[in-house]
């Protein structure tokens, strides 16, 4: 019997869903999962320590370590078989966003953006009406807003779990 996967929580949602190296290409596609794209992310983009990884996840270092070896196991067979990479889904957790109001310093929180949703870029400060904000960073540092929503082509098969 297998285990239970642990969740990962994630800082923020990628603008890219797919990575298609050739259109004519008829390999099976490589599905990666959100929380496996987050581990890259954070362990070989931003080269943070894995136990650091693990405590921003909020995961275990084996269960970090498990998610970023099958990530990059699966990047590295789609790359060399000329594979389609799509991200769908996954277990984790989305993060809140923290938006700042860059008139009135109003702060505020909300839910993941989801396909289909209004997305916190496009909505007004609750105390001011502005629509002058930044997300804020969980550093505290400010971010620029999405002006342009990137719409998403790959199907979103997700395990989401909010709480």
């Amino acid at each position: 019997m297998s285990r239970k996967h642990s969740c990962g929580t994630l800082e923020m949602q990628f603008c890219s869903r797919k990575f298609l190296p050739n259109p004519a290409s008829i390999a099976a596609r490589v599905e990666l999962g959100m929380e496996e794209l987050e581990a890259v992310r954070l362990k070989d983009m931003d080269g943070k320590e894995q136990a650091e990884c693990a405590d921003i996840m909020k995961l275990s270092r084996p269960s970090f370590q498990r998610i970023l070896y099958s990530a990059r196991e699966k990047i590295a067979r789609a790359l060399v078989e000329g594979r389609e990479i799509c991200i769908t889904g996954g277990n984790y957790i989305p993060k809140m966003r923290v938006f700042k109001c860059l008139d009135c310093n109003a702060t505020w929180e909300l839910e993941p953006c989801e396909e289909g949703v209004d997305m916190g870029c496009l909505r007004p400060c609750p105390v001011c009406g502005s629509m002058n904000k930044a997300r804020l960073a969980e550093s505290g540092k400010v971010r620029l807003c999405c002006q342009n929503p990137v719409k998403r082509d790959c199907e979103a098969s997700a395990t989401v779990q909010k709480v």
